[in-house]
Parts: C-alpha cells; structure tokens; sequence
C-alpha cells in the first residue's frame, strides 16, 4: 500500500501503530495509518487511489452506497477503510501535533522493500500516542521511550 500511494504521488506520512513498527516496536498492527495532505490536488489523487482499490467503510454491512472520491475525504477527517490491498486508516491530522504539514515537520524518511516514505519521529510518535488518551496507546508509551533510549535520546 505505501509504494502504491508513493507511485500514485500522495503526500503523506505513516503514524501510529506501522510507524512505531518502523522504528522497532515489537507490536503488530494489521492496518496502515497515515496522515495526509488535505490540501488541492492530493486529495483528488488519494481518493483516485483508493477508489481503484476498491475502497469501503470497515466495519459497514456490504452493499451500502459509498462513494470514493475526493468530497468523501473533505466530508470525514477520520476515515477506516477496506480495500483490494488491505485496511487503511486515513486521517488529515495527527493528534497532539496538528494537520498534515505539522506532522511532516515531525517526521524522518526511512526506506523500506526499496520504497521511500516519512514516518512520524519517535517524539512525534510519543506526543501523539500521548495525548489520544487511549489506554492500548499509553500501554505502548514505556515501549517506545525505550526505543528513544537505544538511540541515545531522552524522552521528555
């Protein structure tokens, strides 16, 4: 899914659980996360995207009208998605940091199956994971500022 979005040029960072995943956590997820760019024409590339992937609210009885496109985007901030290629959560902003460009200021690239992307740091993460309130978020909390702390960072 991520080289499919890098081809397809969406701008976008990878958070939560496959980001902590990035940088070691041992927890696996089964969903992709992303924030992306709500601005101009990167929506109308993502909604192209994931319309070709045959996209579909998660959790929704089959067969309900759903229309993938880019005013389905703008219309919900938080969207959990099924598709061809596996479940997406979607998200034009990150909690505790703010709205796409934030989040790519908070991010690193990383390379992986020899496709590049961003990732939110794992500050980032940390302050993100924080302040959702979430417990499955906090119980992930220790492990990561130890992650932090094999990098020789301190968590603040």
């Amino acid at each position: 899914m991520i080289a499919g979005l890098t081809r397809a040029g969406v701008s976008f960072v990878v958070m939560g659980g496959p980001a902590a995943r990035a940088h070691g956590s041992t927890r696996i997820t089964e969903d992709l996360e992303i924030c992306y760019d709500a601005d101009g024409p990167n929506v109308e590339k993502l909604a192209q995207l994931l319309a070709g992937w045959n996209a579909y609210p998660r959790d929704v009885a089959p067969g309900l009208p759903f229309i993938m496109d880019a005013g389905t985007l703008r219309a919900a901030p938080v969207l959990t998605l099924t598709t061809d290629q596996g479940e997406i959560d979607l998200c034009d902003r990150v909690p505790g940091l703010g709205a796409y460009r934030q989040a790519r200021k908070a991010s690193v690239e990383i390379t992986a199956g020899g496709v590049s992307f961003r990732v939110l740091s794992l500050l980032a993460l940390i302050e993100s994971k924080r302040s959702t309130g979430r417990p499955k978020d906090r119980d992930q909390i220790p492990e990561l500022e130890a992650l932090l702390e094999l990098k020789g960072r301190r968590p603040s």
